[in-house]
């Protein structure tokens, strides 16, 4: 099972990074298979440290696709790694083991900390989307144009239903994201 997360994580020299992430649980280990190159791979290697942040604001979510704005963040494992400052939870993570593959290797990490901020009251179907359309816009460089707009015209359901202005504010900056992705693919196309 894939559970979406955010994770943040620190260059050597101590720039932030916050990026979605599908992570996995397997007997108390968490495991992250990020795609080469990625700023998340890099700082996890040359640091050893990740945090993973447990959160129901999709907006940071869609901010991290989009290039929005960053959300604000605090220290943790005494100084070692930065958190979310708002996410429901985090835990602390240790790179324990790497499997190296071509395009995503394994990153096996321990878990160093955990700590609950706040209850969790569930996603309704407008988080749902936005969670889905990040995904989906994560990867527009590989999908097909018709799979990308046929998803988001169902996800769009959701959001019309069930969508707080946070859902909105998320949904409209990935649908930018993706109309800027057409219009790049028109062009390109035109030339």
């Amino acid at each position: 099972m894939i559970y979406e997360t955010i994770v943040t994580t620190c260059s050597p020299e101590g720039e932030v990074h916050i990026a979605p992430f599908g992570i996995q649980w397997h007997d108390g280990k968490v495991l992250i298979m990020p795609f080469k190159p990625s700023t998340t791979l890099q700082n996890i290697l040359q640091t050893g440290m990740a945090v993973l942040n447990l959160t129901d604001d999709v907006r940071v979510f869609a901010a991290a696709i989009a290039k929005k704005t960053t959300f604000a963040t605090e220290v943790v494992a005494e100084g070692k790694a930065l958190r979310l400052k708002d996410c429901l939870a985090h835990h602390v993570l240790t790179l324990a083991q790497v499997e190296e593959d071509e395009v995503r290797p394994k990153l096996w990490l321990n878990v160093l900390e955990s700590e609950t901020h706040a209850p969790f009251m569930g996603f309704n179907r407008a988080q749902a989307a936005v969670i889905e359309l990040a995904v989906l816009v994560s990867r527009l460089q590989r999908l097909p144009v018709e799979k990308i707009t046929q998803e988001m015209q169902y996800l769009q359901i959701a959001i019309d239903k069930t969508a707080g202005p946070r859902e909105l504010e998320a949904w409209q900056w990935l649908v930018d994201c993706v109309n800027n992705h057409l219009a790049q693919q028109s062009g390109l196309q035109q030339a």
